[in-house]
This record gives C-alpha cells, sequence and structure tokens, in this order.
C-alpha cells in the first residue's frame, strides 16, 4: 500500500506524466461540454416526450446506442453516434483484410506501410459509415415519434423546404462523429498514450452512472433492495470479467540455443500465451450493429400509417429493437459466433506458425511452420469457447436479471435498467479500459526511473 501511495505522488510529481494526465482531463471535459450541443432543428418537446416514454416502456436499443455515445443519442446530441461510426469502419478493413489477398499481401510485406494504409482508409471510410448512421438515426426516432403519436423529432427530407434543415443536420451530425475522433487521436498524442478512441468512449458511459443511480433512487419501494443488488451484481461481473480476461493458456514453445563463442547454449524453454478472450468487446458491437440494421431499414417505411407495410415494418422495429425475447436470443447466439469468426481473423494475421519458425522456434512434437499455426488455431478455437460463452452472457445478462426481478415483482423499469448503473457490456468497456489505462501509466513511471509499479499485484 506504502509503494502505491508513493508511486500516485510521484505521478503529480513528474512533470511529463503531470501534463499527459491535464491533457488528458481537459480534452474529455471538451467531449463531454460538446455531447450537450443538439444537432439545429431538433424537436426539444417532441425529444424530451420520447425519452420519457422510452424510459417508462425500456428502451433496449437505444441503451446500446447510448453506450458508445454517452447518453448523447437520447438528447440527439451533434455527439451521438460517438465514435461508432470509426469503430465500425475499423471493424470492416480488419474483416477485409483475410478475404482480399491483395490487402493481405500488403499488411504481411510491410506491417508498417499496411498500418498507415489501413489507418487512412479508416477515416475514409468512417466519413460514408457516419452519413448512414445518422440518416438511420434520424429516421428511426421519427417513426417510433410518430408510433407512440408524439410527432417527428426532425422534419427529414430531401425535397422542397426540406433539404436545407436536413443536409444541416446530417453534415453537423457527421461533423460531431469526425470531432469526436479528432479529439480521440490527440488524447492518443498528448495525453495517455494510444487510449484516445477508450477513453472517448470511457467517459461516455461512465457520464451516464448519475442518472441510472437516480433511476435506482426514484424507486422509493425497492431502492434498497435494487441497491444492495446492484452492488451484488457490479462486483460479481466485475470478478468474472477480469477472471475471463486475465484467462491464458500457455503453449510449451522450444528456442535455440545461440552461439557464444566456441560454446553453443542450451535451448531455452519459454511459453507462448494464448488468450482465452481475445476479440474483447469487438463481438458485441458487431453483433449489435447487425441486429441494429432491420431496425433501421424498417424505419424507412414506418413513417407512414396509411401505408400496407407499415404494420410490418413497425413489428420488425418491435422485433429488433431490443425489447423482444428474439432479439436476446439472436443477439447471444451471434455474439458467440462473432467471437470465433474475430478470433480466427486475428490470429491468422499474427502468424504464429511462420515467426515461430523464423527465429528457429518450435512446439515440442510439433513440425514447424504450417503444422504449427494450424496446431495452434486448433488449441486458440478450444479455449475461445468458454470466451465466447461468457461474452454472449454478459450481453444478455441486464434481459436475464430483468426476467428474475419481474418474476418476483421487484423493482420498476426504471430500476431494474439502472440496475448496473452501466449495462454489462459497458462494465466490460470500462474494466478493459481501467486495466489498459493503468497499464500504460505504469510505464510511464518505469520510464522516469520509478520502479515501484501502481497496479494492485
Amino acid at each position: 500500500m506504502k509503494n502505491t501511495w508513493s508511486a500516485w505522488r510521484y505521478l503529480w510529481k513528474s512533470e511529463d506524466i503531470r501534463r499527459m494526465l491535464l491533457v488528458t482531463l481537459l480534452l474529455l471535459v471538451i467531449y463531454r461540454l460538446a455531447s450537450n450541443v443538439p444537432v439545429p432543428g431538433i424537436n426539444v418537446e417532441a425529444l424530451e416526450a420520447l425519452r420519457l416514454r422510452l424510459n417508462q416502456t425500456g428502451g433496449n436499443f437505444f441503451n446500446f446506442l447510448d453506450l458508445l455515445s454517452g447518453g448523447t443519442v437520447s438528447r440527439f446530441s451533434l455527439l451521438s453516434m460517438g465514435v461508432y461510426p470509426y469503430i465500425t469502419a475499423q471493424i470492416i478493413l480488419q474483416l477485409l483484410i483475410p478475404i482480399i489477398p491483395s490487402l493481405q499481401k500488403r499488411m504481411e510485406e510491410n506491417p508498417t506501410e499496411g498500418r498507415k494504409w489501413m489507418e487512412r482508409w479508416t477515416y475514409y471510410l468512417a466519413v460514408p459509415m457516419s452519413a448512414l448512421s445518422a440518416i438511420g438515426q434520424i429516421n428511426i426516432f421519427n417513426s417510433i415519434g410518430l408510433q407512440y403519436g408524439i410527432g417527428t423529432i426532425l422534419d427529414f427530407g430531401f425535397s422542397g423546404s426540406q433539404i436545407l434543415p436536413s443536409v444541416a443536420a446530417l453534415l453537423t451530425m457527421m461533423a460531431g462523429t469526425m470531432f469526436a475522433i479528432w479529439l480521440g487521436e490527440l488524447i492518443s498524442e498528448y495525453g495517455i498514450r494510444g487510449q484516445g478512441l477508450s477513453l472517448i468512449i470511457f467517459a461516455g458511459i461512465v457520464a451516464q452512472m448519475p442518472s441510472n443511480l437516480l433511476g435506482i433512487l426514484a424507486d422509493e419501494q425497492y431502492r434498497w433492495i435494487m441497491l444492495g443488488l446492484m452492488v451484488v451484481v457490479i462486483v460479481l461481473t466485475i470478478f468474472a470479467i477480469v477472471y475471463v480476461q486475465q484467462g491464458r493458456r500457455n503453449v510449451p514453445v522450444m528456442y535455440p540455443g545461440r552461439r557464444i563463442g566456441n560454446r553453443m547454449s542450451m535451448p531455452v524453454k519459454a511459453s507462448l500465451p494464448l488468450m482465452v478472450n481475445m476479440a474483447g468487446m469487438i463481438p458485441l458491437i458487431f453483433a449489435s450493429a447487425i441486429l441494429q440494421f432491420p431496425s433501421i431499414l424498417a424505419s424507412y417505411f414506418a413513417t407512414d400509417p396509411t401505408a400496407s407495410y407499415y404494420n410490418f415494418a413497425v413489428s420488425v422495429q418491435q422485433t429488433f429493437g431490443g425489447n423482444s425475447p428474439t432479439y436476446w436470443i439472436l443477439y447471444f447466439f451471434m455474439v458467440v459466433i462473432f467471437t470465433f469468426f474475430y478470433t480466427d481473423v486475428l490470429f491468422t494475421q499474427q502468424n504464429y506458425g511462420e515467426n515461430l519458425k523464423r527465429v528457429g522456434a518450435q512446439i515440442p512434437g510439433v513440425s514447424r511452420g504450417a503444422p504449427t499455426q494450424k496446431y495452434l488455431t486448433k488449441v486458440q478455437r478450444r479455449i475461445t469457447l468458454p470466451g465466447a460463452l461468457f461474452l454472449g452472457v454478459i450481453a444478455i445478462l441486464p434481459f436475464l436479471l430483468s426476467l428474475v426481478l419481474q418474476s418476483f415483482n421487484i423493482g420498476s423499469t426504471t430500476s431494474n435498467a439502472g440496475l448496473f448503473l452501466v449495462s454489462s457490456s459497458g462494465l466490460l468497456i470500462v474494466v478493459g479500459v481501467v486495466r489498459e489505462t493503468f497499464a500504460t501509466i505504469d510505464a510511464e513511471l518505469k520510464l522516469h526511473g520509478y520502479q515501484d509499479s501502481i497496479l494492485v499485484r
């Protein structure tokens, strides 16, 4: 404890680290201030009425959108899409690399130039992705507002007098997304290195905690029961997340001995750690994006109540809006499937078989090269199964807990929604970002000559 306290004190004494932390804090404050700036042309009264209605009925579809945007979706801020389009563009390019041979060859021949190419095209792809997300988000809000008899949130369209305000709203939302990405890049460059986008998402998630806590405290009948359950659920969930995220399978590897003068040293025995959850949070994001697509598509057809297809479009929105058991069942299976798929993509890109062969290392009893890669892929898939099931359970945990609470008639819709303070998926992000940030700060301390670790061992 004494060493940890001394390390925290050294953080403020070191000029470089103090500047890094202050710059990070300042940029996060700017992000949170900008998140309160509304999109021009919004019907504030209709938006507030829709927010109240969604809080009463539960809006799990919007909870995920709020997760990555920091609660700005419900306020229809210019940052309402957060950095989500950029993350989607990044995932798409990562999935295209093993499919397109020329891209894979580019990444293998020159990894440094390949990374620069990927970063550049991620920015390019984020622009149309942000435009599509903005149009879909506006249409979803308008269609749900019409369903509840509230009216349109934004008079959106590309004909007549609608053109100018629609283009202004669209460009504002796209600019907000690029502004959030830019702030993340500034944090990575001048603040806590490499943690920019993660901290932007982290700040948005943490910002939702006070309002969720107020939702629990507002339930006078079950207030203390819900607070007790909240503490137990959060502690157990964090423990499970850390335990699984730390999970490794150490594969023994023999490295060849080195010649020292006229003598040859003995071979070195080491291990190759394979992660139980290599994919991290990406499968949850990707599965949610896929499941949102039917609702976004249906929103284009749910604007005219007199149309013959209106009822079908509304039913699709209700099914994929996050409030039906069908949505959560599909969500679970898609998270599991995408975990295996994304892990395979990442593991193939790392190409352990060729890398170990290049340095002369070998797994005992396994031939070098392709057989080594095949063996490691088999091991990785086997240990990915518990990681995939864990992510699937984390994804649907709010739904499972709400079913349990409803069966015992405990809590209200608002207090149940705030049971985690943030969603279980949000906790996964928070825990991961906190661990990575502490590891980065710990590395900075050691670079500045401080030997004691800030991390709790």
